[in-house]
């Protein structure tokens, strides 16, 4: 069985809410955030200390953009996966990957300056910054979604798993206010897909079942 090791609105949210679309069955670790610190254990399953940590046999996987690639090329061929001989594979691939290198990355320099980091190194012109480049960074998606409900190949993708989270982690960082029209229904509409809302009470019901701190990790001060 598919093993995923998770925080509460960690980037393992990706493969825990691609795991629920696929309809697979999985085992599901719930941890502190970040469980480098509050975890030493963990770190004889991913010495790097990072989430999502994914085990699916002898595969073990530490990148949610390529844990979502993986279960979907899978498990779900031409379906939540875009083919190589389909005319929307190279836009599958960018949009997957856009979720995180373009979309997620300023969000953490974000969560570094404004939460983690002790109080006189925080840095409050870097946390402006940045959300004023994810933010600006969202007019591609808004232009794309003018005229479709899903990101390529005319349907729900792995690639919408992958930037649905970048918008969930601004939601928490409190930007959701700032998105574009377009991007804002398009967060709607994957807000109201049943195998997200199940993913989110999965993750909150397994926190409470196996002692780890119901709170998101967004919000978690180390």
């Amino acid at each position: 069985m598919i093993q995923l090791f998770h925080c509460i609105s960690a980037r393992s949210f990706r493969p825990l809410w691609l795991l629920e679309e696929l309809g697979l069955p999985y085992e599901l670790h719930v941890l502190p955030f970040p469980p480098r610190v509050h975890r030493k254990d963990f770190l004889t399953q991913n010495p790097l200390g990072t989430i999502p940590l994914l085990v699916d046999g002898s595969a073990r996987m530490s990148e949610s953009a390529a844990m979502c690639q993986y279960l979907a090329a899978r498990h779900s061929p031409r379906q939540l996966d875009v083919a190589v001989d389909e005319a929307a594979y190279g836009d599958y691939l960018n949009f997957l990957h856009f979720g995180e290198a373009t979309l997620t990355f300023p969000q953490t320099l974000v969560l570094r300056y404004s939460y983690f980091e002790p109080e006189g190194r925080r840095q409050p012109q870097v946390v402006q910054d940045y959300a004023k480049w994810f933010l600006a960074r969202l007019k591609t998606l808004d232009q794309r979604l003018a005229n479709s409900d899903y990101l390529c190949a005319d349907r729900f993708t792995a690639a919408d798993v992958s930037v649905g989270y970048a918008l969930l982690l601004a939601q928490h960082l409190e930007m959701a206010p700032q998105f574009p029209p377009n991007v804002a229904a398009y967060w709607a509409r994957l807000q109201a897909r049943p195998a997200y809302q199940r993913a989110q009470t999965e993750q909150w019901r397994l926190a409470k079942e196996q002692g780890a701190p119901e709170v998101a990790a967004p919000d978690i001060r180390p």
